[in-house]
């Protein structure tokens, strides 16, 4: 089994680098490119980043597989062994528009298991960090377990269309919420949840979008499942639902009724 306190010490030093060579490339002009349509955008410091990530990655672990977000030269097409997911700017189009409200996330896993994750949270200088045995944390400040309430007694952070749109019943789950928010980052909806302020998310993400935060709020209580409440395959993006446990059955109920209605 991988070190986890070494693990955590090697992913907070390439993460806490990565955040200065990101907040110094913020200052020149960037080179921004569209992907699948036009509000999913890439930048030269998406790429500039993974590079690096992925640099210090195989210096540490050169036995490693690596899925990154950017590019087709960094993907693995099997959970066996040891795996790192790089999401290198998680929330670009708040990095482009705002200079806020974006994350940098590493996640481990050991033969499809999940290991270890960490979110870091730039402009806050906050590493949201969790996994196997290694208690979820905030800058090494240990956070409190998660309160396991009702629907309606938290905020929930939901994606944009599926909300506007009422898809699988995602308006009426956040209407039975005490709240909607769309913060536009999944890793920066899921140290909110880390941290107490959101009860579950609910989105379309890719492998590299989830991992981290599966391995950190997968130990501390969070259940994470497709919409028909099967497992999540961390090889295949689809709709992920994430909250705590009392949240996660009423949603895995509404969504179910509106599916066979």
């Amino acid at each position: 089994m991988i070190n986890i306190e070494r693990l955590h010490q090697n992913v907070t030093t390439w993460l806490q680098t990565s955040r200065q060579r990101v907040l110094a490339l913020m200052n020149d002009p960037l080179t921004v490119a569209t992907k699948s349509n036009r509000n999913d955008l890439v930048t030269n410091v998406d790429r500039t980043n993974q590079q690096f990530l992925i640099a210090q990655i195989q210096a540490a672990y050169p036995d490693a597989r690596i899925e990154g977000e950017e590019g087709k030269d960094q993907k693995t097409k099997s959970l066996d062994g040891l795996v790192f997911f790089v999401d290198p700017i998680d929330g670009t189009m708040n990095f482009v528009k705002e200079h806020n409200y974006f994350a940098i996330m590493i996640g481990v896993y050991v033969d499809g298991k999940p290991v270890y994750g960490a979110i870091m949270d730039v402009m806050h200088d906050t590493i949201i960090a969790g996994g196997h045995g290694f208690a979820m944390r905030a800058n090494d400040t240990r956070l409190p377990a998660l309160a396991d309430e009702p629907l309606a007694a938290g905020l929930i952070g939901l994606n944009g269309p599926m909300h506007a749109h009422n898809r699988l019943a995602v308006a009426d789950i956040g209407m039975a919420s005490s709240g909607v928010r769309m913060i536009g980052s999944a890793g920066m909806t899921f140290a909110d949840i880390a941290q107490g302020a959101l009860i579950g998310y609910i989105s379309y993400l890719q492998p590299w979008d989830v991992a981290a935060a599966l391995a950190i709020l997968g130990h501390a209580g969070v259940i994470f499942s497709r919409p028909d409440g099967s497992q999540l395959d961390l090889l295949t993006p689809g709709i992920v639902v994430a909250a705590t446990p009392q949240a996660h059955q009423t949603i895995m109920t509404m969504m179910n009724a509106a599916a066979t209605n």
